[in-house]
């Protein structure tokens, strides 16, 4: 586990959600190959193995953002990197960055962090009230159309957004997060002649999002180090068991990808 309490002023924090992705669609893109940018990060294993504490995008973001990231798939308790204060925590350690905030992302605005939102699927569109409590933890969010499930390139569009927002902040330590919509269904028209969203489709988009994120790195590395975490909210079903979607207790939907590393 990385030293998230170490890093706390002196880092930068990227934390990426690629909405929807499968486990299994993860590791498959990892180990043929379609996703060289972030398999250089991920180690040799590809993808570490995790459950999520929500089965659906609004559950899961609350459990991330008051500090529950996925946990290992193995027996705990399992130390974490972030936490916000209550008693009797099993799962705060020294090397957890601990927040007296209500969650961690006002404990990174405390701390002195610029907290940027980045929105994806429709729990981050403002244009309703329940659309607007996500992002309205954050001190600016951003949403717009070309950053939704609908737009092919909404990945190059929140990355050139993103990278914006990090020159603009300057000197300033960011908390920057990312919520990626393209793995999100509509997918299939990631591959030419698809009509119906699969695992394929979604491998398809998965590779598409990988394709796009150097810039996104390279601005990182530009103003010095950060600690990344990318990892999926939740996973979805494609008619396994008869499931279809999310929201649901398959384990399609609780097995999600993991990663965290320190870029530089």
């Amino acid at each position: 586990m990385i030293d998230a309490r170490a890093l706390l002023g002196s880092h930068d924090v990227l934390f990426v959600t690629l909405d929807t992705l499968r486990y299994d669609v993860a590791q498959r893109c990892f180990h043929e190959g379609w996703i060289p940018n972030l398999a250089q990060r991920l180690g040799p294993q590809g993808w570490l193995r995790r459950h999520s504490p929500g089965s659906f995008t609004y559950a899961a973001h609350h459990a991330f953002f008051a500090g529950f990231l996925p946990t290992p798939d193995a027996p705990g308790p399992h130390p974490r990197l972030f936490a916000v204060d209550f008693p009797d925590s099993e799962s705060t350690s020294a090397r957890t960055a601990v927040f007296d905030a209500p969650n961690i992302v006002q404990g990174f605005a405390d701390a002195g962090y610029r907290t940027i939102c980045v929105g994806g699927v429709g729990f981050f569109n403002p244009e309703t009230a329940l659309g607007r409590v996500l992002p309205g933890m954050f001190q600016e969010a951003h949403f717009s159309r070309a950053l939704g499930v609908t737009d092919p390139a909404c990945t190059e569009h929140q990355v050139a957004l993103a990278c914006a927002r990090l020159r603009a902040v300057g000197d300033r330590r960011a908390f920057l997060f990312i919520n990626v919509s393209a793995l999100h269904q509509p997918n299939c028209h990631y591959v030419p002649g698809a009509c119906e969203d699969s695992p394929d489709t979604q491998a398809a988009a998965l590779a598409y999002v990988d394709s796009a994120l150097p810039p996104l790195f390279e601005a990182l590395r530009a103003r010095g180090r950060t600690l990344v975490i990318i990892c999926s909210d939740h996973g979805t079903a494609y008619g396994e068991d008869g499931q279809h979607g999310h929201r649901h207790a398959h384990p399609v939907v609780w097995t999600v990808p993991y990663a965290e590393w320190i870029e530089e």
